[in-house]
C-alpha cells in the first residue's frame, strides 16, 4: 500500500504540474502559515504590502533544479521533509519540521500596523525576542548577498526574510535584526517601509499635503498629528486626571508628572528631567552652546522659545491681551502676573509669616529678610544687598552717576524713587495718611515712624545701655554717645558732631541762614526744634509733664533735667576733680574754671567771662537795664538775686 501510493505521488509530481505543485508546498512551508499553523485564516490583505508576496533572491523564477519533495506515509502525518540540495536556498534548513514550530496566539500585521510602522520609523525588536536558526555559514552568505540599497531598487525581501517575521507570539523566525541597508549614510532596517521611510529624511520629499492649510509633511502620520490641529481631535486621555491629548507622545509625557518618573539624566551633574527636550535644552547650560540667532541684532539665545520672546523686542509685537483692561504683553507670564492686579490672586505664601505675595519674584526677595541673605555684593567696597537694584543703586554713589534729572528745579538723583519722592516737595503731595490721627506725609518711611508714636512701639534698642528708639536712625546716633565717634566736621571751624543734622545746624551760624520764620512775631531760627519750641512761648502749650510732680514743661530737655532732681542723679563728671553735674551745661561753665577760658567778650569794655549769663548781666551796667521790678514798692533791679533780697526786706 505504501510503496503504491508513494508512486502515485512521483507520477502526480513528475506530471505537467510539477513546477506548480513545487511551488504550492513552498508556500505552505515558508508563505502561507494559515495551512501549517493551525490553519488559521488569514487573508492576503492583512499582510505588510511590502510582505505580500516576498520574492527569494536565492530561488531562479524556474524551479527545474529543485527535486521532487520525498513524503513518506505514515498513519499519523508526519512532517514535511526537505532534503537540502546543492542549489536549495539558505533559509530552508535540512529536516526542518516547519509543523512543530511553537505558535500558539499567532498575530498577523494588517496594513493599518504596517503603515504605522513605516510612519514611526522604528526598528524591528532585537534578536533576544527573535530568534534566528541560521547556521554561521548560511549568515556568511547572506551578508555577502546583502547589497547597499538605492531608492530605485526592487522592494524584495532580504535572503534571510522570511514572512515569519510579521508574527507575534512564541514564533521561531529566520531573520537578522536589521535586514534593509541605506546606500547614503549606511544604516539598516529590519523592514524596508522604514528603510523607505528614513530615505524621505536624505531626499527631503514631503509627498502628504494637507488640503487645508497646504503644509506638506514626509510622513503620512505626520499628517494625520497635523491634522488634529484644525480639527481639535484628542483622542487620548489620560487615565488619572481625565485630560486629552493629540498624540500617543504627548499623554506619555503628561503621565510622568502623576508618576514623578524623570528618566533622563544629565552626564554632568546628574539632574534627571521628565522630557528628552528639556533634558538637551539643560545640556546647554553645561556647553554653553546658544544655537538659536537673532537675524536682527545677532544676539544668541540657547532655547528658541528665548529668541522668539527677544525677537519681540525688535518687532514690537505684544499678543497676550488682557480681557479685563485691553493692555497688551509681549510675554504671556507678563500678561499672568498683570491679571492679578484684576483678581487680587496672591499665591505665593511665605512659610515663615505667612504673608502672601503675588509674584513668585515678590516672595523671594522677601524670604531674605527672614534668612537674612544678601547675595548681591558690590565690587568696590564689598558691602551686601538683599535687592539687586538697591546694589545698582548704591553704585551709582561710586560712580557719581546721578541719571534721574528733577524737571522743575533740575536737581539729578540717582534712584528713581528718590525723584520720584522730591517731586512731592514741589506738587506738596502726601499720600500717605495716618489712620488714627488722619495726618498726611509724603513718604511712607515717615508715616512709619509718625505710627509709632500712637503705639508707642519703640523697636531699636541700644545693645549698650538698653535704650529704645522709634527710628532706626535715632539710635545709630545714640551710640555715637558710647563710642564717642564724631563723623561730620564742619568745613569752617572744623567742629565735630555726631549727626548730621547736628552739622547742618550748626553751619547756619556760620552762614547767618535762619530759614525757619515764627508766623506769631516773625523771629527767625536755624533749626525747625527751635521754632517749635519757640512757638509753645506764644500758645503756652506745655506738653512734657513729670510723672512724679505733675509739673509741665514746654521742651523735653527741660523735663529731663527737672527729673534729676527727683532722682539726684548727676551723669556729667568732670575729668580733672571728678565734680559731678545734673546738667551738662553746668559741667562745660565749670570746666572753665579749670581751664581759665572766657570765650564771651562785653563788646563795650572788652571785659571777657567764662558764662554767658554773666556777660549779659555785665552789659545792663552799660546801658542801665534793670528788669527785674519788685512787685510791692516798684523797685527795679538789674539782677534777679537782688530782687529777692530786696523782697525779704518786706516779709521780715
Amino acid at each position: 500500500m505504501f510503496a503504491r501510493t508513494k508512486v502515485k505521488y512521483e507520477e502526480e509530481l513528475c506530471g505537467a504540474q510539477e513546477n506548480e505543485r513545487q511551488r504550492q508546498l513552498l508556500d505552505a512551508v515558508c508563505k502561507e502559515p494559515r495551512d501549517v499553523l493551525n490553519r488559521a485564516e488569514v487573508s492576503e490583505k492583512h499582510l505588510c504590502p511590502e510582505r505580500r508576496e516576498p520574492e527569494f533572491p536565492g530561488v531562479k523564477e524556474e524551479e527545474e533544479d529543485l527535486q521532487p519533495l520525498q513524503v513518506k506515509e505514515e498513519k499519523q502525518p508526519q512532517p514535511l521533509n526537505i532534503k537540502k540540495e546543492e542549489r536549495l536556498p539558505p533559509y530552508i534548513k535540512e529536516e526542518e519540521h516547519f509543523t512543530e514550530l511553537p505558535v500558539t496566539a499567532v498575530h498577523l500585521k494588517t496594513e493599518d500596523e504596517c503603515q504605522y510602522e513605516e510612519n514611526k520609523g522604528a526598528e524591528l525588536p532585537s534578536s533576544s525576542s527573535i530568534q534566528q536558526i541560521t547556521t554561521e555559514d548560511d549568515e556568511a552568505q547572506a551578508d555577502n548577498r546583502l547589497p547597499p540599497m538605492s531608492d530605485g531598487e526592487d522592494a524584495s525581501h532580504s535572503p534571510h526574510t522570511s514572512d515569519y517575521e510579521q508574527f507575534d507570539g512564541d514564533v521561531t523566525c529566520h531573520t537578522d535584526s536589521k535586514r534593509w541597508k541605506c546606500s547614503q549614510c549606511g544604516k539598516t532596517f529590519g523592514y524596508k517601509c522604514h528603510l523607505r521611510t528614513h530615505l524621505i529624511g536624505h531626499t527631503g520629499e514631503k509627498p502628504f499635503a494637507y488640503s487645508v492649510c497646504g503644509q506638506n509633511f514626509a510622513q503620512s502620520g505626520s499628517l494625520k498629528i497635523h491634522t488634529r490641529t484644525h480639527t481639535g481631535e484628542k483622542p487620548f486621555p489620560c487615565s488619572v486626571c481625565g485630560q486629552n491629548f493629540a498624540t500617543k507622545g504627548s499623554l506619555k509625557i503628561h503621565t510622568r508628572t502623576h508618576t514623578g518618573e524623570k528618566p533622563f539624566a544629565c552626564s554632568v551633574c546628574g539632574r534627571n528631567f521628565a522630557q528628552k527636550g528639556t533634558l538637551k535644552d539643560h545640556a546647554r547650560t553645561h556647553t554653553g552652546e546658544k544655537p538659536f540667532t537673532c537675524s536682527v541684532c545677532g544676539q544668541n539665545f540657547a532655547l528658541r522659545e528665548h529668541l522668539k520672546r527677544h525677537t519681540r523686542t525688535h518687532t514690537g509685537e505684544k499678543p497676550f491681551t488682557c480681557s479685563v483692561c485691553g493692555q497688551n504683553f509681549a510675554q504671556k507670564g507678563d500678561l499672568k502676573r498683570h491679571t492679578r492686579t484684576h483678581t487680587g490672586e496672591k499665591p505665593f505664601t511665605c512659610s515663615v509669616c505667612g504673608q502672601n505675595f503675588a509674584q513668585k519674584g515678590d516672595l523671594k526677595i522677601h524670604t531674605r529678610t527672614h534668612t537674612g541673605e544678601k547675595p548681591f555684593a558690590c565690587s568696590v567696597c564689598g558691602r551686601n544687598f538683599a535687592h539687586k537694584v538697591s546694589l545698582k543703586i548704591h553704585m551709582r554713589t561710586h560712580t557719581g552717576e546721578k541719571a534721574f534729572p528733577c524737571s522743575v528745579c533740575g536737581q539729578n538723583f540717582a534712584g528713581k524713587g528718590s525723584l520720584k519722592i522730591h517731586t512731592r516737595t514741589h506738587t506738596g503731595e502726601k499720600p500717605f495718611a495716618c489712620s488714627v490721627c488722619g495726618q498726611n506725609f509724603a513718604r511712607t518711611g515717615h508715616l512709619k515712624i509718625h505710627t509709632r508714636t500712637h503705639t508707642g512701639e519703640k523697636p531699636f534698642v541700644c545693645s549698650v545701655c538698653g535704650q529704645n528708639f522709634t527710628q532706626k536712625g535715632s539710635l545709630k546716633r545714640h551710640t555715637r554717645i558710647h563710642t564717642g565717634e564724631k563723623p561730620f566736621v564742619c568745613s569752617v571751624c572744623g567742629q565735630n558732631f555726631t549727626g548730621k543734622g547736628s552739622l547742618k545746624r550748626h553751619t547756619r551760624i556760620h552762614t547767618g541762614e535762619k530759614p525757619f520764620v515764627c508766623s506769631v512775631c516773625g523771629q527767625n531760627f536755624t533749626g525747625k526744634g527751635s521754632l517749635t519750641r519757640h512757638t509753645r512761648t506764644h500758645t503756652g502749650e506745655k506738653p512734657f509733664a513729670c510723672s512724679v510732680c505733675g509739673q509741665n514743661f514746654a521742651w523735653k530737655g527741660y523735663l529731663k533735667k527737672h527729673t534729676r532732681t527727683h532722682t539726684g542723679e548727676k551723669p556729667f563728671a568732670c575729668s580733672v576733680c571728678g565734680q559731678n553735674f545734673a546738667q551738662k551745661g553746668d559741667l562745660k561753665i565749670h570746666t572753665r574754671t579749670h581751664t581759665g577760658e572766657k570765650p564771651f567778650a562785653c563788646s563795650v569794655c572788652g571785659q571777657n567771662f567764662a558764662r554767658m549769663g554773666t556777660l549779659k548781666i555785665h552789659i545792663r551796667t552799660h546801658t542801665g537795664e534793670k528788669p527785674f521790678a519788685c512787685s510791692v514798692c516798684g523797685q527795679n533791679f538789674a539782677r534777679k538775686e537782688h530782687l529777692k533780697r530786696h523782697t525779704r526786706t518786706h516779709t521780715g
